[in-house]
């Protein structure tokens, strides 16, 4: 394999890093995970939302607050490089969101879309410079009556937020753990 095609493979698997990063970050409230996604003078259209990223991750820290629950996944990542330092990606995704309105109202949605991104390269590292959020599918669906701890029963842990999931605990968990000897010690 030659040096260009070994350097495209790992500029498409940090591409998708970066995308993995933005959805763990929305999901669990992780402002550095989010922030990361997105170069600093980056440009979002985010729904009712569109203006600089730094807005949009700044409004994403509110509707935190209020303790909403999302899920996020991509798939079909389409990666077309238009240089060595810039590609076009689009990415499907379906996300599930519940959270209180500007009244207080709980409401649940259903949406579907791809991100239409422009991603850029810059100090060796690949971040969305400009996307535009292409809904598909939104559907308002019932919320839940019942708590959290009814309708999950067992089913434990439950998704949190940064830095409460369980996710965030491995990470900690690896960053202390001693490696195994090896057989040679």
């Amino acid at each position: 394999m030659d040096d260009a095609k070994l350097t495209e493979l790992l500029d498409r698997e940090a591409i998708r890093d970066c995308i993995f990063r933005y959805c763990r970050g929305i999901d669990r409230a992780d402002e550095a995970a989010l922030r990361s996604s997105y170069w600093e003078d980056a440009h979002d259209c985010h729904g009712a939302y569109v203006g600089p990223a730094d807005g949009f991750i700044r409004h994403a820290l509110e509707v935190f607050r209020k303790g909403p629950r999302n899920v996020h996944q991509v798939s079909n990542i389409l990666i077309e490089f238009a240089g060595p330092e810039v590609a076009v990606v689009e990415s499907y995704f379906n996300a599930l969101q519940r959270g209180p309105d500007g009244s207080g109202t709980v409401r649940q949605y259903l949406l579907a879309g791809r991100y239409c991104d422009r991603f850029e390269k810059r100090g060796g590292e690949w971040r969305v410079a400009d996307r535009v959020v292409a809904y598909d599918w939104v559907e308002e669906q019932q919320p839940p009556s019942e708590d959290e701890a009814t309708r999950f029963g067992p089913r434990r842990p439950i998704g949190a937020a940064f830095p409460d999931d369980a996710i965030y605990a491995a990470i900690r968990k690896a960053a202390t753990a001693r490696p195994a000897p090896s057989a040679a010690s």
